[in-house]
């Protein structure tokens, strides 16, 4: 299989349509149990990202082989009730679940000192949906997310019609580097700018790190960045809990200014912390440690 990540996310807008409305017209309970359905499918059909989920549980994790396997399922079902509760929150539905804060202190400091403030979150939980919970706590101004552009157009332009409001913009990664002046721009305004740690595309640069027991690559950039910005850095999860509820963790970092390997191996910590008491939300579907005998 391919050890990289190949910078793009499967789906189409006919099933985006189809789960919106079951969301809307036959609830939750519903969208969950089509869910089961689907899932089914990719663990029949999409063998290379099951071969990873396996890897991560079995090698990573160190559970048996048989609740490896099983738990492939698991992970599929969790991942696909993310997803719905994220069309769910972003379609105005907030109020169908229940939100819990751990550390959310260190996010409203932020907010009071209006200086901007960079988040360092994965591809694990869904920290997608903070936005639209963070509301209960503060006024936020804006979220800036620093992504790839990756999505399919057809799919951003269905979910724009159909979602709440978003104070969330997005800062598109440029081979010219012009993304950076964006960052900064955002950060002079107080605003909080969001990376992901977890995921580079090939050719991209990149720091290695022990991960999980195994040593992994992770994207230079947001590191690099996070360390030399005079801004606080906070390591920022949402997880999903049972019963329609979610989990929002936030950490300040300890790393020393313009050290980007300390930032890294707190980073690397802390999301093992986060990994262990939510070990089937590791999103992150490819040889994420580019081990031979995954392959």
């Amino acid at each position: 299989m391919a050890a990289e990540w190949e910078g793009k996310s499967k789906g189409t807008v006919l099933g985006y349509k189809i789960y919106i409305f079951f969301i809307k017209y036959l609830g939750l309970n519903a969208s969950y149990l089509l869910l089961h359905f689907v899932v089914f499918y990719y663990c029949i059909f999409s063998l290379k990202s099951s071969r990873a989920i396996y890897y991560y549980l079995r090698k990573r994790q160190g559970y048996s082989k048989t609740k490896s396997l099983f738990s492939i399922y698991k992970s599929y079902y969790v991942f696909g009730q993310t997803l719905i509760d994220r069309a769910t929150i972003s379609a105005g539905l907030r109020e169908r679940f229940t939100y819990e804060f751990d550390g959310i202190e260190n996010i409203e400091r932020l907010l009071v000192q209006k200086k901007g403030g960079i988040l360092l979150s994965a591809h694990a939980g869904n920290f997608e949906v903070s936005e639209y919970f963070l509301e209960d706590v503060s006024e936020i101004s804006q979220i800036s997310v620093v992504t790839w552009d990756t999505e399919h157009e057809q799919i951003k332009s269905y979910m724009e019609t159909v979602k709440a409001k978003s104070n969330v913009k997005f800062i598109l990664v440029k081979e010219d580097l012009s993304h950076i002046f964006e960052i900064h721009d955002s950060l002079s305004k107080g605003e909080l700018v969001c990376f992901t740690g977890d995921r580079f595309l090939e050719g991209s640069k990149f720091q290695e790190e022990l991960f999980l027991g195994k040593k992994a690559k992770f994207p230079l950039g947001p590191f690099l960045l996070a360390s030399r910005l005079k801004v606080p850095v906070l390591f920022v999860y949402v997880m999903k809990e049972p019963k329609k509820k979610y989990h929002l963790y936030a950490r300040t970092s300890t790393a020393k200014k313009r050290d980007a390997d300390a930032l890294l191996k707190e980073y690397t910590e802390n999301l093992e912390w986060i990994l262990e008491k939510y070990p089937l939300q590791w999103f992150n579907y490819f040889d994420f440690w580019n081990d031979k005998s995954q392959q």
